[in-house]
């Protein structure tokens, strides 16, 4: 679980260092030892993949001062200390000023166990919460809209640039929450008509009665309140980009006038004879079967597969669970600066729920669960996670978040392995034996 991470034990008493590295090693866990502070200084680099382990009273550097020292260091690596009974309000005072915890002699080496797994937890989460707000900084164009490196996600970014190089009309369908309405924007702003009005319009959330007027516009005396003339969402959107979301609670007689718009490229208002030609590209986005609802004859089917020539199908949130760490984070930088807190220390406890977790509401419920932790309203959604499916075991969630570091690591190395386990500290068998275990191809991040 912790490979490439590192214990440096700091203790002067050679039986007590050669056998708690011993008890250490026997957990699996690869121990530094050292007889003095200074001997341990060469390892306390920013970045290190190591937590500190060590006795307070030392020779010549104590390690109240060595603790110092890895605070201006790298204060994100946790610092152990090891007490007497005497030296317990130092150690006190050191937690008050950063350092992770403190053992009192004499301890048991379950203890010692414990508390180091509790500190590798901590420093492994740490540094991947930067390499995640790196990332993040590094993001732009669709890869800032579309957040998340799974493979779907990839494979859905490339669609959509493919798509949006194109006029065709596409389908979007995805869960509730899954971000079509953010899909069709990146559709319309990589496309030659960016310059144009994006239109989205919710066919769930207007009156049938005002639906046509709002859809096609009216010419004033079309009907009893048609004061002066509307432009209708069509013609506005007319050279750029007109949304329908939840076209599936369009109703039927509608489907048939949009259709004609579809086929023959114009529209006239209500209350008028004159047909004017438009440029429009559409997108339907829906969370239903259509074809179904075809068949059930609630929806019409030649509208259907007049609609259906491309399509994008978005990936639900527990598809990708490897996306939920940086997704989590993005969304707690915008929590941030929107409620204009500091962001709370994310624990792996805490990690651990949100990739097990369900998601049922997908993309929208991590944004809302990131606003709750950034105020301190820390649990999940109860409502929602009471439609969850079982959760993950802990291993299953521990291989994800590795694949997500590893392939993190591979992209920021372009793919190269030499300098991917430099950055991962891990051995060139571990990892190609991670690579095959998880599937990953390195070529893929060329």
């Amino acid at each position: 679980m912790f490979e490439g991470f590192k214990v440096l034990f700091v203790e002067d008493d050679h039986p007590v260092r050669a056998s708690l590295t011993q008890t250490l090693e026997l957990e699996g866990l690869q121990v530094l030892p050292c007889a003095s502070a200074e001997e341990a200084l060469a390892h306390i680099q920013p970045g290190a993949q190591l937590v500190v382990v060590s006795d307070i009273r030392l020779p010549g550097m104590d390690g109240l001062t060595l603790h110092q020292h890895v605070q201006s260091t790298d204060p994100g690596i946790p610092v152990i200390l090891i007490t007497a009974h005497g030296d317990v309000a130092m150690a006190v005072h050191a937690m008050r000023s950063g350092a992770y915890d403190f053992i009192e002699k004499p301890f048991a080496p379950e203890h010692l166990v414990d508390t180091v797994h509790r500190a590798l937890d901590v420093r492994m989460l740490r540094l991947a919460s930067q390499q995640l707000r790196e990332q993040l900084q590094r993001s732009n164009g669709i890869e800032a809209a579309l957040l998340g490196q799974s493979t779907v996600m990839q494979q859905l970014r490339r669609q959509v640039l493919t798509l949006a190089a194109t006029s065709a009309d596409v389908m979007i369908l995805g869960e509730t929450g899954t971000g079509k309405e953010l899909v069709a924007r990146c559709l319309h702003d990589h496309s030659a008509r960016r310059d144009r009005h994006f239109v989205a319009i919710n066919c769930g959330g207007l009156p049938e009665q005002l639906f046509e007027s709002e859809l096609f516009g009216h010419e004033p005396g079309a009907f009893t309140s048609a004061a002066k003339r509307r432009i209708g969402k069509i013609e506005h959107a007319n050279g750029g980009t007109l949304l329908l979301d939840e076209i599936e609670t369009m109703p039927l007689p509608l489907q048939i006038k949009l259709l004609r718009v579809l086929q023959e490229r114009r529209v006239s208002r209500l209350g008028s004879n004159e047909e004017l030609p438009v440029n429009v590209r559409f997108i339907a986005a829906t969370k239903t079967d259509l074809r179904a609802m075809g068949e059930q004859g609630s929806f019409r089917s030649d509208l259907y597969y007049r609609l259906n020539v491309a399509t994008l199908v978005l990936p639900p949130l527990r598809q990708r669970r490897e996306d939920i760490p940086l997704l989590f984070q993005h969304f707690v930088a915008q929590a941030c600066a929107r409620y204009e807190r500091e962001a709370p220390e994310l624990q792996p406890q805490r990690l651990r729920e949100l990739m097990a977790h369900d998601w049922p509401g997908n993309v929208r419920e991590i944004r809302n669960a990131a606003d709750r932790f950034v105020l301190s309203l820390d649990e999940l959604d109860p409502g929602a996670a009471a439609h969850s499916t079982p959760t993950l075991s802990l291993a299953r969630q521990m291989e994800q978040v590795e694949k997500a570091l590893i392939e993190q690591a591979l992209r920021r190395c372009q793919g190269k392995i030499a300098p991917t386990m430099e950055l991962l500290g891990t051995p060139k068998k571990t990892l190609y034996d991670k690579l095959h275990r998880h599937g990953i191809v390195p070529e893929q991040f060329r």
